[in-house]
């Protein structure tokens, strides 16, 4: 039975970017999706894969990146080139293989360590320990292309580490720049190694021209312009996704790293300066990345997002005050993964970084410094003068909104904007070449707009009920809180309202109406929000974040079934106990009647002889005692039986 990968044949094309070949031909591409090959060679035999390999016209096999592949690449070529003499026409066998072929070469000339390696020179090649096979892949391939290029040709592609739609070496980086939870991101060793690499649909379409033009060369090396250090790329990773910083560490500290391979290790601390002379003279790529990943990185982080349908979620969460619009947000903030954004607490952040920034300010930042003291000072005078909102605190919730954590997960922004004039300052962006049409901010405009309302007389006697905390946190005293609401519900019969600003931007509103603040109605309310909104668009958890949600739910049971265990246990000792006194109040009744009725029958028998003693023993008994006492004998029994016997 045959280890066959996932593989797709085509009449026309296998990838998208092979679907422009000149002359219609049937290619084979080998999948390295581990997970379906582990099924199909249930399914398919080596004797059913060879009858496929040989109705295809170009048979590609891709060992790159899945080292396991490369058995059965070695069976496909080795079955092709005996089966020549019946090919119905030529083939061509194309084995993509790694720049890893490469990583222990000799440099080109010791004394300019920059002259880069390139595929004229590709018999000097030494790989990495770990590679070897690869090489001699590589070097079988090549061979069996020798014995009749005409019938049977072969290629060896040696890919630079690739990247794009939706990354795999390099997936942990932007994963981790994505999430935000670290504040640094990690570079295993000095970060100043060069790490050769390629676009993936640039790689496509070095196959697509090898299979339109079959060049004389059967060895190409496939890697971009760019020759960036991996430092210089974590760096335009981190920059674009997160916070931009980086930290090294010791690369043995990589292996600790569960979402590492030893391959993908292997792979980053490569250092290689490569050039692909032969595709540049021979074959006529449409470069999307010709100059590498950190010139191109907007457009690899978007097709990063796209593909992992990592997409961002913009809610804004209207309504009076009151209404639970915090409690509300709070909960799709959870369920979502998103970013709680809130005017004040932005604004209090912000005061606090500029804080912090003026304290700390060396004195090659002067500048910088004086730039955070002055917007510092508008927005403390701005809240001191309790004016509505400025257009320093506008700003500042901008900036907010397009900050990269609410630009990767998205937000909820809660209770905010108020009215039409602060919705289109926040929302809308500068008029283009002085057209008078209106451009709205895609960035940060929200997709979604709930707007949550209950009756006055509610709303009331909710703030009445509050605690006195959530009272003095949110400003709800009686008689401010009644001017707030008054508020409101003029600001809602305004010509232009928040609610026909949305319209404008064609987004339809969500109503809901709040009667209740029961969990019950509170579920329904999320469930309508969930359907209105969608399944969440983020990484699910992580394989160790469900082994520890597993073993977390595995010890709640535990836990709960020890107190029913107990539970059950006490109970039955309560029964056992509450058995034991009963039976024993039972058998102490039984004994009390048992001696009662022995009391009653000796009672019974002891009347006869109590009648005959009263009759006759006790009063001949007394005389003689009483004759006793009268003549005091010496010895009285004597005395008394001489007495008794003549009565």
């Amino acid at each position: 039975m045959a280890t066959a990968p996932r593989q797709q044949t085509a009449g026309v094309m296998a990838e998208p970017r092979i679907a422009r070949i000149k002359q219609p031909k049937k290619v084979f591409v080998n999948s390295i999706d581990s997970y379906s090959s582990k099924y199909i060679s249930k399914l398919l035999s080596r004797e059913e894969l060879l009858s496929k390999l040989m109705d295809c016209d170009v048979v590609l096999y891709n060992i790159s990146q899945h080292a396991e592949q490369l058995e059965e690449a070695l069976w496909a070529v080795s079955a092709l080139h005996n089966e020549m003499e019946h090919f119905s026409g030529p083939k061509l066998f194309i084995l993509i293989s790694t720049v890893m072929t490469w990583a222990c070469s000799k440099p080109v000339d010791p004394d300019d360590l920059e002259l880069p390696f390139t595929d004229e020179i590709f018999w000097s090649r030494r790989p990495h320990p770990n590679f070897k096979q690869h090489i001699d892949l590589e070097k079988r391939v090549v061979k069996m292309g020798k014995t009749n290029r005409m019938l049977f040709s072969t290629y060896v592609v040696a890919s630079g580490l690739q990247y794009g739609m939706g990354e795999q070496v390099f997936h942990y980086y932007f994963k981790n720049s994505w999430l935000g939870q670290e504040h640094e991101i990690s570079i295993f060793g000095d970060g100043k190694n060069i790490i050769p690499m390629i676009h993936i649909n640039d790689l496509a379409s070095v196959v697509q021209n090898i299979i339109e033009h079959q060049p004389k060369p059967y060895y190409l090396i496939a890697v971009d312009g760019s020759n960036n250090t991996m430092e210089q790329i974590v760096k335009a990773v981190a920059s674009e996704l997160g916070s931009g910083k980086i930290q090294k560490k010791p690369v043995d500290e990589a292996y600790l790293v569960q979402d590492f391979s030893v391959t993908e290790i292997d792979s980053m601390l490569v250092n290689l300066r490569m050039e692909a002379v032969h595709i540049k003279k021979l074959l006529s790529v449409s470069w999307l990345c010709e100059f590498g990943l950190v010139e191109n990185i907007e457009l690899v982080v978007e097709e990063y997002r796209q593909t992992r349908r990592l997409l961002p979620i913009r809610l804004c969460v209207l309504g009076p005050p009151a209404v639970g619009k915090s409690t509300i947000s709070k909960k799709i903030c959870e369920h979502y993964k998103l970013h709680h954004i809130t005017l004040k607490d932005t604004i209090s952040e912000t005061i606090s970084q500029l804080k912090a920034a003026v304290k700390n300010a060396g004195p090659d930042a002067k500048d910088s410094a004086a730039e955070a003291q002055e917007l510092l000072s508008s927005l403390k005078d701005a809240g001191e003068q309790n004016e509505g909102v400025l257009d320093e605190q506008l700003k500042v919730l901008k900036d907010k909104l397009m900050s990269n954590p609410c630009r990767n997960q998205g937000f909820v922004l809660d209770d905010f904007p108020k009215t039409y004039e602060q919705a289109k300052e926040l929302f809308e962006v500068e008029e283009h070449d002085g057209a008078s049409q209106t451009f709205y901010s895609r960035k940060i405009s929200p997709e979604f707009v709930l707007y949550l309302d209950a009756s006055d007389s509610f709303l009331m006697d909710r703030m009445i009920n509050l605690p006195e905390r959530l009272v003095q946190e949110h400003s709800y005293e009686p008689e401010l809180f009644l001017k707030r609401l008054a508020r409101y519900r003029e600001n809602s019969t305004d010509e232009e309202t928040v609610t026909n600003y949305f319209v404008e931007m064609d987004i339809s509103p969500l109503y809901l109406e709040i009667s209740s603040s029961d969990q019950p109605d509170c579920s329904l309310l999320m469930q309508k929000i969930v359907d209105t909104v969608g399944q969440p668009r983020n990484y699910g958890p992580s394989s160790r974040e469900v082994e520890e949600e597993e073993e977390r739910r595995k010890a709640e049971q535990r836990i709960r079934r020890e107190i029913q265990e107990r539970a059950e246990e006490e109970q039955k000792e309560a029964e056992e106990a509450r058995s034991r006194a009963e039976r024993w109040e039972e058998w102490i009744k039984s004994l009390e009647e048992v001696r009662q009725q022995e009391e009653e029958q000796l009672e019974a028998l002891s009347v006869p002889m109590r009648s005959y003693l009263m009759e006759h023993v006790l009063p001949t008994l007394t005389q003689g005692l009483t004759e006793c006492c009268r003549a005091h004998p010496q010895d009285p029994v004597d005395f008394l039986v001489p007495n008794s016997l003549s009565v």
